[in-house]
């Protein structure tokens, strides 16, 4: 198979050179595609002649079919790590090495499954070679540059490094659910009625809404959720680090969406463009709502200074522990800025935020909300108020506390269709 790769790469890339060289324009994928197919047929076919001159038997069809695929993947995807993105039950591939690949599936389970290439070094070929084609702007990843981040096309996110490790090493995270809703999430598990009712109001009433939890607990997921209540009239500003919410790909959804992504600086210290940077730039692009996909640094005091000027209704999620744990974290990214004080970015905080919906894992190992706090305002000796409207239950589930709303954000929330009567604090599992 190697030997039938490595032919058809080699004719590929000098059709294209050709053809660049002729129009002026390289070919485009599905160009590329239609004719490394014709490569593989002939390839095939001349196996298939070269075995029967030989006198022995051919390859079977399901045998021709297993290494066309190969090649394909080889040449257009992950070689084999293209197999496990192609697997709806996967959600997460680790690589350390050619031969040590770990595979984790959403029920929870993980296994050790088969070599993902040859060796290390083809391991890194793989890597390059996608790092070059797959993403919207092509990237390195070679000595001068051995840290990867990058988004596939299915929306999955890939990191990887080498040579600062002892081996190559690869991390995909995979998104299954790029389009969800609320009663997608329901049917999930993730939340019952009344949180969602909640939720889906507090969108519709534009409240500033903040999703948190640890690693690998769902708050993308989640925040497309959200983003999926927002009227399709609505102009978003998505900001991210590494793009993942992908807003801008259902046009029937959110046809006005501007999606912003980090650039890191290039060789020459140039060219960089920061999350700080992208957040001030979207308030001048005349948003409906900002959305930034994780604030995790000095971007937080812009954008709580944009939730508290009139963007109401923004989004975005932080790595917190807890819920009431959110409001000192938002502040020590506010201050890693230098343009704020401590207790100005505690005051903007409570200014800024209305609500934080806090996932974690259940009993059973399912990605739950947990918990759900309204900002009440400052606190008497500093920092943040709250009410936790929605706290843990035995399992881990969010259950009503029976907490009252603030008024303001009562009539808000009943204006959008909210019944307060989903807060009364109730026993036995959730209502579904």
């Amino acid at each position: 198979m190697g030997e039938v790769r490595a032919r058809v790469a080699e004719s590929l890339s000098g059709w294209a050179r050709g053809v660049e060289e002729t129009t002026g324009t390289r070919p485009g994928v599905v160009a590329e595609r239609v004719f490394a197919a014709e490569l593989v047929g002939r390839e095939l076919e001349g196996l298939a002649r070269r075995a029967v001159s030989e006198g022995s038997a051919p390859l079977g069809e399901h045998d021709e079919a297993d290494l066309a695929a190969a090649v394909r993947d080889h040449l257009f995807g992950l070689g084999g790590l293209q197999r496990w993105l192609e697997d709806e039950s996967v959600e997460n591939i680790d690589v350390t090495g050619a031969d040590n690949v770990w595979v984790s599936y959403a029920d929870g389970t993980r296994r050790r499954v088969d070599p993902v290439a040859g060796s290390d070094a083809e391991l890194v070929e793989l890597v390059q070679r996608a790092a070059e084609r797959l993403p919207r702007v092509a990237k390195r990843f070679d000595l001068a540059d051995p840290e990867l981040s990058m988004q596939l096309p299915d929306g999955s996110r890939l990191y990887a490094v080498m040579e600062v490790s002892h081996r190559p090493a690869v991390s995909i995270r995979r998104h299954r659910y790029r389009t969800t809703t609320l009663g997608d999430l329901g049917r999930l598990g993730t939340v019952d009625d009344g949180v969602a009712a909640l939720l889906a109001a507090a969108v519709r009433a534009r409240r500033n809404i903040v999703v948190s939890g640890g690693t690998n607990v769902g708050k993308t997921t989640m925040l497309r959720a959200l983003i999926a209540e927002i009227p399709p009239v609505e102009r978003l500003v998505v900001v991210e680090d590494s793009a993942e919410l992908d807003v801008h790909v259902d046009v029937d959804a959110h046809p006005d969406v501007v999606s912003l992504e980090v650039r890191d600086p290039g060789v020459e210290g140039t060219g960089g463009f920061g999350m700080a940077r992208m957040v001030r730039g979207a308030l001048r692009m005349n948003p409906s709502r900002v959305i930034v996909g994780e604030a995790r640094g000095a971007e937080v005091a812009p954008m709580l200074w944009a939730m508290s000027q009139g963007n109401d209704g923004s989004l975005c999620t932080v790595h917190a522990e807890s819920s009431a744990g959110v409001f000192d974290r938002l502040a020590l990214y506010a201050q890693s800025s230098g343009e704020v004080s401590e207790a100005l970015a505690e005051r903007l905080v409570a200014l800024s935020v209305h609500l934080v919906v806090h996932l974690d894992r259940s009993s059973d190992g399912h990605r739950v909300v947990g918990s759900i706090r309204a900002v009440t305002g400052r606190a008497d000796g500093g920092g943040v108020a709250s009410d936790e409207l929605f706290a843990p239950g035995p399992d881990g589930r969010a259950r009503a506390t029976g907490t009252a709303l603030m008024p303001d954000l009562r009539d808000r929330l009943t204006a959008h269709g909210f019944d307060p009567e989903w807060l009364v604090e109730r026993g036995g599992g959730w209502t579904r």
